[in-house]
């Protein structure tokens, strides 16, 4: 299997590269961009529209580039190598990737042109106080009055929640099932309360007190099956962002190793010190190579297996993110642990991706339901 880039994808990643290693090549940038709302560098949001990045996976038809999975890993593993902390993830990728499957003609070409352009932030309200990566909803609740659609209930998180000019809504339909929604963000009835997340962004309490929405699509159909394809793409790019921290967190490390001393030596003198970072180096090398095929399967792969695809990516993530994120607060000793320190901040953002959308755990349980599928052999004699 060739993991190559053609010289078209080479020059997006250096493309990318130059722009927000540039913006965020020093930590105190990411620290005073993270400090004050919303989160991020706006400016910079602004010229990632320029280069077309918000519109990467959309189709020319919906005012984006029409590129596909590999285009956008590659940009979601050049934002977690800075640890930028830009909604490209959550905003373009899942927001836009449900609004891309789910809406018609007329709302794709209105919200994810404004989306590509930058003028308008996206966010996806699904999960619900009480509930655990599922892509039904669960207690709001949808109906219809006057000729309209109404949502009740509370989500959160919502990430950029707060922020947002717009919310895709899940909800329960009345006749069963999850269905769509558009709000605005000033609509009648919503109450969006915003903070702070540990790795730096920011989310919100939204609550939908008889809140006017639009059905996006078709009203009143399920899309249940649309909400988990747009988890399982967001997943994918979650574990492309992931190998960029854990890159730059193995980096950082093996920099410190080489360069702190201890009794008159570097620490790269002391043989367990190396092994720990070779084992650093062989849980990264796993994980990136399972995010790359995880990626060329959403790109040329049925939804099923795109999701078993996801969830085997997810948790092999998951497992090295822990792994790497620790030995490298570790191996820093005092300093590791300190805000100041960036190897702290890399943990805690892989920490964030591993419980976004599915934490490892969840996806052991995915994979181990499916063994059952597999017809029993004889043990070898």
């Amino acid at each position: 299997m060739d993991f190559t880039y053609d010289e078209e994808q080479q020059a997006l990643r250096e493309a990318v590269r130059g722009l927000v290693g540039k913006a965020y090549a020093d930590f105190e940038n990411r620290r005073r961009a993270v400090a004050a709302d919303p989160g991020y560098d706006e400016q910079l949001w602004a010229r990632l529209a320029e280069m077309g990045l918000l519109g990467l996976p959309f189709s020319e038809e919906d005012g984006g580039m029409g590129a596909g999975p590999i285009e956008v890993g590659i940009v979601a593993e050049e934002i977690g190598r800075v640890v930028a902390p830009e909604p490209f993830l959550t905003s373009v990728v899942l927001a836009g990737g449900v609004v891309a499957a789910a809406g018609t003609a007329e709302q794709r070409a209105e919200v994810l042109g404004g989306v590509s352009s930058g003028e308008s932030l996206l966010a996806f309200a699904h999960a619900e106080p009480g509930t655990r990566w599922t892509p039904a909803a669960a207690s709001v609740t949808a109906a219809e009055q006057d000729g309209g659609w109404r949502l009740t209930g509370v989500k959160e998180p919502v990430l950029q929640g707060a922020r947002a000019d717009r919310l895709v809504v899940s909800a329960v339909l009345p006749g069963g099932g999850t269905g769509l929604f558009l709000c605005d963000g000033d609509a009648e009835g919503l109450t969006r309360d915003g903070y702070p997340t540990h790795d730096g962004g920011r989310a919100a309490r939204v609550r939908f007190e008889a809140t006017p929405v639009e059905p996006l699509g078709e009203a009143g159909l399920d899309r249940a099956a649309d909400i988990a394809r747009a988890l399982d793409a967001a997943r994918i790019a979650a574990c492309a962002e992931a190998v960029g921290l854990m890159e730059t967190a193995l980096r950082t490390t093996t920099a410190y190793l080489t360069s702190r001393k201890q009794f008159g030596v570097t620490l790269n003198t002391f043989q367990a010190l190396n092994f720990r970072a070779a084992d650093m180096y062989v849980s990264l090398e796993l994980a990136k190579s399972m995010a790359l095929w995880a990626t060329m399967v959403l790109a040329e792969g049925s939804p099923e297996e795109a999701a078993e695809a996801a969830s085997r990516a997810s948790l092999a993530v998951s497992r090295a993110g822990r792994h790497i994120g620790q030995e490298a607060i570790q191996l820093h000793g005092g300093i590791g642990v300190t805000a100041e320190y960036s190897v702290g901040t890399y943990t805690s953002r892989l920490t964030a991706l591993d419980h976004l959308l599915g934490d490892g755990q969840h996806h052991l349980r995915l994979l181990a339901a499916a063994v059952g599928d597999h017809e029993e052999v004889d043990p070898l004699p």
